[in-house]
């Protein structure tokens, strides 16, 4: 209890805890937006230049630009120092688009495209009326992909954020550990029963930082799991 303690005492831990939730709640919104726009053209069969858009989208899969440009194109566009620098240059995934358009033209039939033009419906109804109902599994799935990612994220603050009002709860979880295992460097003058207790003390502090960091994510798991079965399965191979 004391490293349980000794970890809500820690006051940065819930101005990471807001920052954090804002930061997965925004981006994943963000990523899940740009992922069905990107995805549901390509999957659309009388969009011409669909396939030279994929090779270009997986050519970045193979040829990333580097981290070093990708911090000159966020400073360049005064990002930095802002929440946006922890949502915007990780704002879509390309394997999460085709995984979503591999659903999209495994799905959706072209007679419901068909059939909601004969009753009016233009491309954005058809899009958001008809698609995205029928596609609640993948969503939730890459949904989940892309909030985890955004919550266990803290390399993207090191590299983008100076404000510590800024910081996510990662950053302050690594500086509540680095700290403590700097202490721990410190051990001279104490006897073998008061070391041992401290370095005790260290570990749990360690597991119990763990599972403050993993209680919001296990409690929404629950809610999307009837959905995930069914999308982790999209684009696998059938015999």
């Amino acid at each position: 209890m004391a490293a349980y303690e000794a970890v809500i005492e820690y006051k940065a831990i819930w101005t990471g805890y807001v920052n954090s939730i804002f930061y997965t709640v925004a981006g994943t919104l963000i990523n899940l937006v740009l992922t069905v726009c990107a995805a549901y053209p390509l999957a659309r069969k009388d969009f011409v230049p669909r396939n030279v858009l994929m090779f270009l989208f997986m050519l970045t899969m193979y040829f990333s630009g580097g981290l070093v440009p990708t911090y000159l194109i966020v400073n360049k566009l005064h990002l930095t120092n802002t929440p946006w620098a922890m949502m915007i240059p990780g704002a879509i995934s390309i394997y999460n688009v085709i995984i979503t358009r591999t659903y999209f033209i495994n799905s959706i039939p072209s007679s419901l495209q068909e059939a909601a033009e004969l009753d009016g419906a233009n491309t954005y109804q058809f899009l958001i009326k008809i698609v995205l109902p029928l596609s609640k599994p993948i969503l939730a799935v890459i949904g989940l992909y892309y909030a985890v990612g955004h919550w266990n994220d803290f390399f993207s603050a090191l590299i983008y954020i100076n404000d510590k009002n800024l910081m996510p709860l990662q950053s302050f979880l690594r500086d509540l550990l680095m700290t403590n295992k700097m202490s721990l460097t410190n051990l001279q003058g104490l006897d073998a029963a008061a070391a041992e207790a401290k370095m005790q003390l260290s570990q749990t502090l360690k597991y119990s930082a763990i599972i403050v960091s993993t209680v919001p994510v296990l409690c929404i798991y629950p809610f999307i799991q009837k959905y995930f079965v069914k999308g982790v399965m999209i684009g696998s191979v059938k015999g």
